[in-house]
């Protein structure tokens, strides 16, 4: 594999840094390729401005700035940020993406959220449309082909992030990365690992962690997505709606699987 490994958090000495290091040590070991972006050594800017598509007209000369065409602009003009452009090039350079946070307020760190807010923008990560002129999204476009881990940790404990725990299902919070941002932008999107109980890990603990994430890293060139519905399968209506024939008289995020997703956490 060539895997770009992202992570966030501000404590290198961390249960997450820890893991981090030695996720990348691991592939390494195994004789993938390896490039990292870790967000807070590399002090990133997660801020969207005007200054991200400096060159590009839309936003110039005192216009109002339309975020997604000052970005198909900038993008087809080669004038990105050069911030921004280092870490797409190492996106098309990988086939495999792993994204490594801690769940603060049930998402991620502030500057995780603005890293995919800056790098996965229209004309890079969406915007490509078929020959009838349907956008390719959730399943296909420009960033199909590749497949992400995301590796998320927690201080509940692992049964309150089940079907009937009180903080909800993991792959739930997950939602809106795995089915609205990866699968949006047509990546293949593993189950998740999680690292629970993280506030109170201890050396057992995180012998623990670090096994059960080398055994998914070791995996993950075979292991099976989670089952999203592709936009246009033909599950979906002319509104985007699902057929009425699929799943009749449920709602919610669980129509959006062709199958129940199988959680693949171990200890």
């Amino acid at each position: 594999m060539r895997v770009l490994w992202l992570t966030a958090h501000p404590e290198p000495r961390s249960l997450n840094g820890s893991l981090f290091r030695e996720g990348v040590r691991f592939l390494e070991e195994q004789g993938h390729e390896v490039t990292t972006s870790d967000l807070y050594a590399m002090d990133w800017n997660p801020l969207v401005t005007a200054s991200d598509f400096s060159g590009s007209a839309p936003g110039g000369d005192g216009e109002r700035l339309v975020i997604g065409s000052a970005a198909e602009d900038a993008v087809s003009r080669g004038s990105l940020a050069p911030d921004i452009t280092a870490e797409q090039d190492k996106l098309v350079w990988a086939d495999t993406l792993v994204v490594q946070f801690p769940l603060w307020w049930y998402g991620m760190p502030a500057m995780l959220k603005g890293w995919f807010d800056r790098v996965f923008v229209r004309g890079f990560a969406f915007g490509i449309h078929d020959a009838q002129g349907r956008q390719l999204r959730y399943g296909e476009g420009a960033l199909a082909g590749k497949r992400a881990m995301v590796v998320v940790s927690a201080g509940a404990r692992e049964a309150s992030l089940g079907e009937r725990g009180v903080n909800g299902a993991l792959n739930d919070l997950l939602f809106p990365l795995q089915h609205g941002t990866l699968w949006y932008a047509g990546i293949d999107v593993v189950p998740p690992l999680l690292v629970h109980g993280a506030d109170r890990a201890d050396d057992h603990a995180f012998a623990a962690h670090a096994d059960a994430l080398r055994r998914r890293l070791r995996e993950l060139p075979h292991t099976a997505p989670l089952p999203f519905r592709r936009q246009n399968g033909g599950d979906y209506d002319e509104n985007l709606v699902l057929r009425p024939e699929l799943v009749p008289d449920v709602g919610g995020l669980a129509v959006h699987y062709r199958d129940e997703p199988r959680s693949q956490d171990a200890d």
